[in-house]
């Protein structure tokens, strides 16, 4: 399995709002549809002022990405998804 990243950031409360919005509403539900497509999370904090993002998404294997995302290999996994590895 592939653990894909990505990291953002929003200056402003309403930007991070619009952006979460963005990724759980209109991303994430067009992954379901993508051939080995496997989960995904969104990580959320503050700091400094700025929201943060860490974007992650789970796949059966590597594709072609975009350079602006991390590739990983998930080498260990527990609890509920650790059936996918």
């Amino acid at each position: 399995m592939i653990a894909r990243l990505w990291r953002g950031r929003a200056a402003t409360a309403a930007n991070a709002d619009a952006y979460f919005q963005h990724l759980t509403g209109t991303v994430f539900p067009s992954l379901i549809d993508l051939a080995g497509h496997r989960g995904a999370w969104v990580l959320r904090r503050d700091v400094g002022g700025r929201t943060e993002f860490l974007a992650i998404t789970l796949w059966e294997s590597r594709q072609a990405f975009d350079d602006f995302a991390s590739h990983y290999d998930v080498a260990f996994a527990s609890g509920p998804y650790s059936a996918q590895s």
